[in-house]
This record gives C-alpha cells, structure tokens and sequence, in this order.
C-alpha cells in the first residue's frame, strides 16, 4: 500500500507555509526545528514532489506547494469538524472551545458574561484569541478556530451566524460642545467637526461609516487610532468627536473624562453582535445555545434585521 501523508505532516507543512521560517514554524508547532525539518522531508518524500524552495536565507513555497496550502487546509479543517462532531455527541458546551473575539467587543463584553458562563457551564475550557475580523475568519475557516464572536454587518460567506444583541452607536464629544443642546445626533450636526476613527481594515470603521455622509467628515485630522481607548483620549484633548458603541460606554470608556455622548436618531445607527462558525461545523446547536445563553445574560432584545 502506497504511504499516505499525515494529518501531522499537513500541520507542519501549513505552519511553514505561514511563516516562511523553520524556526518560527518549529515554535508554533512546539517542535525543534530539525524534527519540523524531518517532518517536511518526509511529505515531501510521500507525494514525490517539492513544496518548498530552500537557501540559507529564506525558505519559500514552490508552485505546487501553493496550489498544496488550499488542500491541506481543507483537510485539516474536515478533521476538525470530525473532532467537533465526536465532541457535540456529548454534554453541551463542554471540553476546549476556541473562540476568535475582536478587540472593539472582548474587553467590554467578556467581562460581563465570562463569570456567569464559568458558573453554568463549568466543564468548559475556553480558549480566546483577539484578532481583527479579517483575520479570525481565516483562522475559523482553516480550523484555528472553533467560533468567533464578531460584529456585523460583514461580510461573511461559508459561515452560519447567530446575531445575539443590538449595539446602538454614540457620538462622543467634549463637554460643552454644541452637541450638548440635541437630544440625538445625526449626520447633518457633525459637518463642522473631524471625526476620528480606528485605523483602516477595523470593522467598526466602515460600520459607522456606512451612516448618511460621516465619510466626509473623515480626513480633516491626521489621526487614527488603534484602539478604543486612544480614540477617546484623543476627543479628550480637542482633536474631535469620535464615534463608539454604547458597549463600551456601559463599561466605563469614559470614566474620569470629560466628555459627553448623545445616541444617533436613526435606529439602524448600531451594530449586531454575533457568534460565527463554519456552516460544516457539528457543534452549529452548541453555538446557537451559546449564543442564546449571551442574549439571555444581556437581556438584549433580538437583533432587527
């Protein structure tokens, strides 16, 4: 019979394909780097091809070991919805779980629910990664990933959602301001003020964008911010308004400045906050359980589509 290549072996040589660098790859995959060395060896040995071209300096994929990366991850990925189903066959929401979260939701709603959900699901084990949505989809379709817990819209494609809780965006601006004399906000009363934003490629900017003409408020400062809470510093030194979601003001990103918000008019000025998996996944029902138990921990109404 024929060798065949291995489920470790297509580890191995994903993890070189991303990084490029033995050792890196040996790292990630807890490995010295001349087992890892060993490993690629042999799969290339297996198929009767070479996936790699290899110098002193640099390793690189050849032609058919990139055509091989698309392959191979969708086997690991089958292999790993094989280990999901084995797993639902159980209790629910028990054993490890790997949960992609990005970083405009994890610091402000985890600490909400994670207590709650230790309590009532004690025999689960979470795993969390914060990442950039882009970024947490590629791992949850290449099986790094179990769910993630994102915001919407996204676009999104291979992946069933769970949308759990409406997340309703405020103006932010320096107490004071003329905005202090609305009751809500709307587009049309931030056309004298610069708009600051999270830097590009985060969701939330192209989220709150998407709102009437706030895209031409942005530019007229050079400052982006990487996160949150820079973005509110920034409106605390007179550098603009800034738009967050009231999930972060319930948290507290405020506290201790001086700064004030007002809700926008519209109400489909807001976000969805949902889980995401991939629709192959066997654990779709514990997802969907996990996500009713968040809605239910939130009290949030059902999200209006």
């Amino acid at each position: 019979m024929q060798p065949e290549p291995t489920l470790r072996q297509l580890r191995h040589f994903l993890s070189l394909a991303e990084h490029c660098h033995f050792s890196r790859a040996a790292e990630a995959c807890l490995l010295t780097q001349s087992s890892l060395s060993a490993s690629i060896k042999e799969l290339e040995g297996v198929l009767g091809v070479t996936l790699f071209e290899r110098t002193k300096r640099s390793v690189m994929l050849t032609p058919l070991g990139r055509e091989m990366v698309g392959l191979a991850k969708t086997v690991t990925a089958r292999v790993d919805d094989l280990t999901d189903a084995v797993k639902g066959a159980g209790a629910p929401l028990a054993g490890d779980l790997r949960m992609g979260v990005i970083p405009t939701i994890s610091p402000f709603l985890l600490p909400r629910v994670l207590p709650g959900l230790r309590e009532a699901y004690p025999d689960l084990q979470l795993y969390l990664r914060e990442e950039q949505t882009a970024s947490l989809l590629r791992q949850l379709a290449d099986g790094d990933l179990d769910t993630v817990l994102m915001a919407l819209p996204y676009k999104t494609e291979k992946v069933d959602v769970f949308e759990f809780a409406d997340d309703p965006f405020l103006i932010v601006f320096p107490r004071g301001h003329e905005m202090e004399k609305f009751e809500t906000a709307t587009p049309a009363r931030l056309k004298r003020d610069a708009l600051l934003v999270m830097e590009e490629g985060n969701c939330l900017t192209d989220q709150t964008l998407a709102m009437g003409t706030l895209s031409e408020r942005v530019g007229r400062t050079q400052f982006q911010a990487s996160s949150l809470h820079t973005l509110v510093q920034m409106v605390d030194n007179g550098l603009g308004l800034t738009i967050l979601p009231k999930m972060a003001v319930d948290a507290g990103i405020l506290r201790g400045l001086k700064l004030n918000f007002r809700p926008f008019s519209s109400p489909k000025a807001s976000r969805h906050i949902a889980l995401a998996w991939r629709k192959t996944s066997q654990r779709g029902e514990e997802f969907r359980m996990l996500g009713q138990y968040l809605r239910d921990e939130l009290g949030t109404p059902v999200p209006q589509t």
